[in-house]
């Protein structure tokens, strides 16, 4: 499924219902996965960001378990909308998903362009009759020719809580942010940069081509990741949730950063990839 305008073009798939492709004035801005780094593109995080710190969980006294990031990014999802401007792809429970997450759901991504911009906008149904809790995660990869140069510019500088779980107990520490260079260093040594609390309503990542403005309002935990020091491609991830960093036996809706929809409740959210020169 493919929309476009004058100056992006942008592509879908039934996979995870994620961006094949985004193309601006000609160039790919979308890391397309490859296995000699990583073979992910951009998936949604849904119901679970990461994994439990067992790879298993429970409700109410039964014992599941899911993959890594959960149920969508290993679905195909199903277009029920696709205009010149607008493509919906949609994600119901199966046979397979109730076996791994008990509960009935209606899983939507409306993606819509805007001049420069790609909206891409999320409906979570409850369709279960009791409360489903859950979390919600993105997970986009971009394209990045050469770190060295390469920076991420938050819209205002703040200070916030850094989550450290790679060096033995997890511990947080305050960190500054403004301007930091994109640093491969910096990713190995924290496996995951993982920030709690940022207010910044926008974060760019500025390269030498052109910027990738992200505008991700309102979520709680950010990261950052690439899989190795060689990588051409960065992960910028604005979460509701995470992944257990220690070990952690308490029920599955009791963990940090999830929530919870009554029988028939909407949750929306989204983001938008804002492209400029």
């Amino acid at each position: 499924m493919k929309i476009k305008n004058e100056i992006i073009e942008l592509e879908v798939i039934k996979k995870g219902g994620e961006i094949q492709s985004l193309l601006f004035e000609g160039k790919e801005v979308m890391w397309q996965g490859d296995p000699n780094h990583w073979t992910g593109k951009n998936p949604t995080l849904f119901p679970i960001v990461g994994n439990t710190y067992s790879k298993n969980y429970q409700i109410d006294g039964k014992i599941y378990a899911m993959k890594n990031h959960g149920l969508v990014r290993y679905s195909d999802l199903v277009c029920v909308k696709c205009t010149d401007d607008e493509i919906i792809m949609e994600l119901k429970e199966s046979k397979d998903s109730l076996s791994k997450y008990p509960f009935k759901f209606t899983y939507q991504i409306k993606y819509s362009l805007d001049n420069n911009k790609v909206n891409i906008d999320y409906f979570i149904r409850n369709d279960s009759d009791k409360d489903m809790p859950f979390t919600f995660g993105l997970h986009p990869g971009f394209n990045v020719d050469n770190f060295e140069g390469s920076y991420l510019e938050y819209e205002k500088k703040e200070t916030v809580k850094q989550i450290v779980f790679s060096e033995g107990p997890v511990y947080e520490k305050d960190v500054t942010l403004d301007k930091w260079p994109l640093s491969y260093e910096e990713i190995m040594k924290y496996q995951t940069i993982v920030y709690k609390g940022l207010k910044s309503k926008y974060f760019k990542l500025v390269l030498k081509d052109y910027t990738v403005k992200l505008n991700a309002e309102g979520y709680p935990y950010f990261a950052i990741w690439t899989s190795d020091d060689k990588a051409p491609f960065i992960c910028l991830e604005p979460w509701y949730g995470h992944a257990d960093f220690q070990e952690n036996t308490v029920d599955f809706k009791d963990r940090e950063g999830m929530m919870s929809l009554k029988p028939d409740e909407i949750f929306e959210t989204g983001y938008s990839i804002e492209l400029l020169r």
